[in-house]
């Protein structure tokens, strides 16, 4: 297996052992402020109001996942409706992601979609974005679905998140051309078997290229999603080379990683965008972003080191 895959795989399978999540959730909290905003609503909107000041845009993501009962799916929905409210009044960009799992769609399809759609439609009202997470691989066709059924319900004002590791990608994208997408495209973050995933890095960065590349040239607004300097020089070169405008696609980053190449991208006059999360369910989230690189892994046991 590619050492990156496995890596990842290692520091997932570590965070999922309950003593770890005991230790992290008590003596990581202050470690995951790196790339989380803070637990409350007001923690985001303050780092969002920095960003602007920097010249980088903000993704507000209200963290939660794997809702198991209605009414801590119906507080989710109702937390989200005060943010959509509350980036209204905001001068910048009015942007929100949000889960499906956090709004309770494994209890129920027709119950997430419905919640799903009073925050879309109180968006619509904001002149806010609000873009779908994809989830891990058991989520995908359930995502789609409910994305399909928000454009025809008439709301174009939502986009979707395509994962260059997994495979099926470049048949979603196909899939979902005639409506004309807004996609981020992600590498992808979760613990996926290879035979659903492609097992190197080499791989899903081939197919990074191609669904973006893809999507851009269907005439389709596209997030390029990646701290990979590579891929980002590349894209960049690409669309010079293709004369495709520049509002035509942004950069996309998370909170807390590279913050000097978010700066620099937007010096050049680039559209760039922080995936700011805020919220008491963070240890996930945190996982996952230690899993992405060793950078991240050593700074969090540098940090534990001097609890």
């Amino acid at each position: 297996m590619d050492p990156t895959m496995a890596y990842r795989g290692l520091v997932l399978r570590l965070a999922a052992n309950p003593v770890v999540r005991r230790a992290l959730t008590v003596n990581g909290r202050r470690l995951a402020l790196r790339f989380v905003a803070g637990e409350t609503l007001d923690d985001a909107l303050q780092v969002a109001d920095r960003l602007h000041q920097e010249g980088i845009l903000a993704i507000l993501n209200l963290l939660g996942e794997m809702v198991t009962a209605e009414d801590p799916a119906r507080k989710f929905k109702e937390q989200l409706l005060r943010l959509v409210d509350a980036v209204a009044d905001r001068p910048w960009a009015r942007y929100i992601s949000v889960k499906l799992t956090e709004l309770g769609v494994d209890l129920s399809e027709e119950f997430a979609f419905n919640q799903l759609a009073e925050i879309v439609d109180r968006a619509r009202k904001a002149g806010c974005f609000v873009r779908i997470d994809m989830e891990d691989s058991g989520h995908v066709d359930v995502t789609l679905r409910l994305y399909r059924r928000l454009r025809a319900a008439g709301f174009n004002h939502v986009g979707i998140v395509l994962q260059a590791y997994l495979r099926r990608s470049e048949r979603d994208l196909e899939n979902l051309l005639p409506l004309r997408p807004n996609v981020r495209v992600v590498k992808g973050a979760y613990s996926v078997p290879p035979e659903i995933a492609f097992p190197s890095k080499r791989q899903v960065n081939e197919n990074y290229l191609a669904l973006a590349r893809r999507n851009l040239g269907a005439g389709n607004y596209t997030a390029i999603a990646t701290h990979d300097q590579r891929i980002i020089h590349y894209l960049k070169g690409w669309t010079r080379q293709t004369g495709l405008d520049r509002d035509r696609f942004e950069f996309q980053m998370l909170y807390g990683i590279r913050p000097d190449l978010q700066r620099a991208l937007s010096r050049e006059g680039y559209t760039i965008r922080a995936y700011v999360p805020y919220g008491q369910d963070w240890y996930g989230y945190f996982a996952r972003r230690v899993a992405e690189r060793p950078e991240n892994l050593l700074f969090v046991l540098r940090g534990l080191l001097r609890v």
